[in-house]
């Protein structure tokens, strides 16, 4: 499911390549079938082949089980393909959701389909102007400024694209 090879089964941990590392804790969890799958960063050692590989297993076991899977990612275009809601987070110790956006493509998504959904580019757009004002904001706040924290802010792509999303997409 991971792409382990047999033999990798017999072979001490010092033994296994970065990749192959990163794969076991990742064919542990999708083992386990619990309700709930609690992922950190979990592709983020892994070349973009092995990687997609194992989101498209990802989104098999998902589907199939109905799990709910909470995953941390830096990656938006991983967060766009994986995900039905993605939080933003403010940065800092008492980092709280800052918005909560909607991901209205409709499953099943294949990342080779999803740049054509017309909602793909405002969605994506809108996070990465998040990113930005997040960057920006740290910025700020390592030269001495006061950096401003978003108030929280529930956007909802669900209709038709709002103008100001529209905009950014343009």
């Amino acid at each position: 499911m991971v792409g382990l090879s047999a033999e990798a089964i017999h072979r001490k941990p010092s033994q296994l390549s970065g990749g192959m590392r990163q794969r076991v804790p990742i064919a542990r969890a999708f083992a386990n079938h619990t309700k709930l799958l609690l992922l950190d960063e979990p592709f983020g050692a892994l070349d973009a082949l092995t990687r997609g590989t194992i989101q498209d297993e990802l989104l098999k076991i998902w589907g199939g089980a109905n799990q709910t899977v909470f995953m941390i990612t830096h990656d938006i275009d991983e967060a766009i393909l994986l995900a039905d809601r993605i939080l933003l987070m403010t940065n800092g110790p008492f980092a709280r959701v800052a918005e909560s956006v909607r991901i209205t493509i409709p499953r099943p998504r294949a990342r080779t389909d999803i740049v054509d959904h017309p909602n793909y580019y405002p969605i994506r757009n809108h996070l990465v102007q998040f990113l930005g004002r997040r960057s920006a904001e740290l910025a700020g706040q390592a030269l001495g400024g006061a950096a401003q924290r978003p108030d929280p802010v529930r956007i909802d792509l669900t209709g038709p694209v709002p103008a100001h999303l529209r905009a950014i997409a343009e």
